[in-house]
């Protein structure tokens, strides 16, 4: 009797980039997670607790899914710090206003903020360079091993890991002294 080997059924379509996804999703996750930890440090209830993390960690998980997807479809180069920035830019002040509309909903306020919108949007942006920063950091250390233990049945996966590859290829070699003919001055 021989040994049968069953083939893992190939992932594709919507589900394949959903599976892509998941990193960015988790990291958006995780910064939920730190909201719900300052506001218990601040001595919060625990309902406006879950309601900060639900109000910043779904919009920040569906903005770090999507931006997956932007890197599998090639929208977005992969470890590319500015086109990061860009998008964080416009998704993370998203994600803090409707943390605020999740707040100012359970709390029964009729206003949604104290300042003007521009103003609040303004320095969301100010601060999203920090979160690009954070999450692209912590993407390119999550993504690429998730990817790699994926691309068995998922093709998405498995050609976002061959550029992620090729990426650091170039990374390397722009690295090697001799490939840069730059030598140590002792």
């Amino acid at each position: 009797m021989g040994t049968r080997q069953r083939a893992t059924p190939t992932v594709t379509g919507a589900l394949a980039y959903a599976e892509v996804a998941l990193p960015g999703a988790l990291i958006g996750v995780a910064a939920g997670a730190f909201g719900a930890g300052t506001a218990a440090l601040a001595g919060l209830p625990l309902p406006l607790i879950l309601t900060i993390t639900a109000g910043l960690g779904v919009p920040l998980a569906l903005a770090g899914g999507c931006y997956c997807v932007l890197l599998a479809l090639g929208r977005l180069r992969i470890g590319a710090v500015a086109p990061a920035a860009l998008y964080w830019a416009v998704a993370f002040p998203a994600a803090r206003l409707v943390e605020e509309a999740a707040m100012a909903w359970y709390l029964g306020q009729a206003t949604l903020l104290r300042e003007p919108l521009w103003s609040f949007l303004l320095f969301q942006a100010m601060l999203s360079v920090g979160y690009a920063i954070g999450f692209l950091w912590l993407h390119e250390r999550l993504a690429p091993r998730w990817l790699l233990a994926t691309s068995g049945h998922n093709p998405v996966a498995g050609d976002l890991a061959g550029r992620y590859l090729r990426h650091l290829e170039v990374i390397s070699r722009r690295r090697t002294p001799a490939a840069t003919g730059r030598r140590g001055n002792g």
